[in-house]
Parts: C-alpha cells; structure tokens; sequence
C-alpha cells in the first residue's frame, strides 16, 4: 500500500504530500504554515477521487493535545461541511473516560457541536473481525507470548455507513509498541479489552526498554498484521503528526496523509 503525504508546520521540520495516488511532493522548510496545510490537506481530498458523504474522524483525546490533530479536525471540518458531507468525530479513547464538553473545544475548536462527537466504549462498542494467530505472536516476540489476539475494534468501523474513515494521530516514542500511531489508533484508540490488554502483555514480557523507539517492534508488528488481514476492505486513512519543539513552545508537524504504511 501507498502512503500519500501531507504538508507539515513545525521549525526545522522535513514535510511531504501527494493526492493519494502514490505520487509524492517534499517540502522542507523551517517553518510551514496553517495555510500550508489547509493545502496538503485539499490535495490529499482531491486525490481521494471522490467527495466523501459521511466522514468519521479518529483524532486522539485531550492527552495528545499538543499532537497537532485538534487542528488538522478543524480544517477537514471547515473544508468537508460546506460541501455537504456529515462528520463524526470519535476520540480513540482507548479505556481513557470520553472527553467533557470543555476538552472538546480546547481541543477541536468551539465550532464543531457537541453532536457530532462519538464515545468510543471498549467494553460494549467492539465487535471481533479476526484474530491473529499464536504461531505469528510467538515469532515476533521469540518465543516469549505464544497465544493468539483476537481483533476487536469499534463496531463502526466495520458498519458500512462511512466512505471515508481518518485515524489522525502522532507519530511519538512509546513504551508499548515503540512508535506509537498508524495502527495503534485503531486497535488500542478504538480496540476491545482483548487486543489492549494482550497486546500490551505482549509489550511487557518483550521487555519495553527494548522496543522504546522502535518502529519495528513486536506489539507494532502485530497491530500491522491486524490492519493488513482485517481492515484492507474499509475507507481508512491515516494522517500523522510529528511534534517539534520551538521557540519555547511545541509545534505540530502534519506529516503524512494516505491509506499504507509505505512511504
């Protein structure tokens, strides 16, 4: 699968984007502006070859509000509602609590109602789409976890009413499955007690201060294998952020936008 990238704001910051067809456009600059990203952002649509009717976006919750993602949802929602389409926003909560009206707007911008949030509930909102097997976790892992994980995600990613699903998230050392986003949001932001619970055992007993910045961990290989076997046949694109530190301050950076992990 292709990755199409997305324009960036941050100092010091490498950026990219494309229209979602593989072809790709890099931009370095020190700084890259809102406008910019407005831009990569109407290029990536444009090149989605279609005008979505129902949108539902997976941003990350109040914990990652320096990530960037905040903005990039009010941009598509300015740029999707005047023509027409209907967004939802569900926060990959994770087991995290849904997020109050307040960290919605300091987070997302007033402008969006509160109606059009979603809560993600990992106990009742999952349904099971695939499992990944045990000989394929003991590889991964050498040895150390040789049980299968079942896929849990939230019910609506698989329910067929949306033509365009966005994970937004940030791309950032973690303890669990070293570089955390991409398939993370889906099956930890919107995954079930199984995938969460095993996956981060997984993590644990593979040892985290050997996975810690890696993005070819055995917890990463995992969620990769899940979204590659179970989601293939589902709207999905990612944007990633990177964060930068600037002038005393953090700035995002957009960094890619598109359907693959390949880049």
């Amino acid at each position: 699968m292709k990755m199409a990238k997305a324009k960036a704001s941050a100092p010091s910051a490498t950026a990219a984007t494309a229209t979602g067809t593989g072809k790709t456009l890099r931009i370095e600059a020190e700084t890259i502006e809102v406008a910019q990203i407005k831009a990569g952002l109407a290029e990536w649509l444009t090149g989605l070859g279609y005008r979505p009717r129902k949108v539902l976006l997976l941003p990350p919750d109040i914990t990652r509000s320096h990530s960037g993602a905040g903005l990039i949802v009010q941009l598509l929602w300015q740029m999707l509602t005047p023509k027409g389409s209907e967004i939802q926003i569900m926060p990959a909560l994770g087991t995290h609590v849904p997020m109050t009206r307040a960290e919605q707007v300091r987070m997302y911008g007033a402008e969006i109602p509160e109606s059009a949030f979603l809560a993600h509930d990992w106990r009742n909102d999952t349904c099971r789409i695939g499992e990944i097997p045990s000989a394929f976790v003991s590889g991964v892992s050498g040895g150390r976890v040789d049980f299968p994980i079942p896929i849990e995600v939230n019910k609506r990613l698989i329910s067929g009413q949306y033509d365009l699903i966005v994970s937004i998230g940030q791309v950032v050392p973690h303890e669990v499955v070293g570089m955390a986003n991409y398939s993370k949001n889906i099956f930890v932001g919107c995954g079930g007690k199984e995938i969460i619970d095993k996956s981060h055992f997984l993590g644990a007993v593979y040892g985290l201060e050997r996975l810690m910045g890696r993005d070819h961990s055995p917890v990463r290989k995992v969620f990769d294998y899940g979204e590659e076997q179970f989601l293939s046949d589902i709207p999905l694109q990612y944007i990633l952020t990177v964060v930068a530190t600037g002038q005393g301050a953090p700035a995002s950076t957009p960094a890619a936008a598109g359907a693959g992990v390949d880049a």
